[in-house]
C-alpha cells in the first residue's frame, strides 16, 4: 500500500493542467506503461475511435513550450520518472484521467493494467486535494488580485518619476 502511495505521488508531479483540464503526456506514459512512446502512439491511431478529444488531444506549439517550462521547473522539487531522450519529432499528445485507463485497455500488458491504477489514484488525489483546498486557493486568487492591483500602482509611480523632468528644484530649509 506504502509503494502504491508513493508511486501515485510521482505520477502526481507528471499531471499539468492544459485547456482546463488535466492530463499526463503520452512519453510519461509509454514509460509507466513499459513501452516506447512510438508503440503507445501507433495503438491509439490503431484505436482512435476510442479517444474522443475529451480522452486525449494534440498539443499545439505554444502549450508544448509553456508545459515544457514547467516540467523544468518541476524536475528540482520532485522526483521524476526516468527520461528517454527529450527530442521529439511531432507535438506530443496528452491524456486525461479517461483516456489513461483507456490506453490501458488497448496495450493490455500487466504492468499497463497496473499503472493504469496508478495513474487513476494520481488524478483521484489531486481531485480530492483540490476539493478540500477550494477555499483556500479562493482566498490565494484574492490575495493574488489585491496584489497585482496594488504593484500596478507601484509600477505607474516608479514610471512617472522616470520621465519626470530633472530640473534643479530650490533647497529646503531655512536660509541665511
Amino acid at each position: 500500500m506504502k509503494n502504491s502511495i508513493v508511486a501515485a505521488e510521482q505520477i502526481t508531479s507528471h499531471i499539468y493542467r492544459v485547456k482546463n483540464q488535466k492530463v499526463i503526456l503520452d512519453s510519461d506514459l509509454a514509460i509507466l506503461y513499459g513501452v516506447q512512446t512510438k508503440v503507445l502512439n501507433q495503438a491509439v491511431k490503431r484505436n482512435i475511435q476510442r479517444f474522443p478529444k475529451d480522452f486525449m488531444f494534440q498539443l499545439n506549439a505554444d502549450e508544448w513550450i509553456r508545459l515544457k517550462l514547467d516540467r523544468e521547473s518541476l524536475r528540482s522539487h520532485f522526483v521524476t520518472i526516468e527520461k528517454r531522450g527529450s527530442h521529439r519529432k511531432y507535438l506530443p499528445y496528452v491524456f486525461t484521467e479517461h483516456g489513461a485507463v483507456m490506453l490501458a485497455s488497448i496495450l493490455k500488458s500487466e504492468q499497463a493494467i497496473n499503472a493504469s491504477i496508478l495513474v487513476v489514484r494520481a488524478f483521484v488525489r489531486i481531485r480530492e486535494y483540490l476539493l478540500n483546498h477550494k477555499e483556500l486557493a479562493q482566498k490565494i486568487e484574492a490575495l493574488e488580485t489585491n496584489y497585482e492591483q496594488k504593484f500596478s500602482q507601484v509600477f505607474e509611480v516608479i514610471k512617472q518619476l522616470i520621465h519626470q523632468k530633472n530640473e534643479p528644484r530650490e533647497s529646503i530649509g531655512f536660509k541665511k
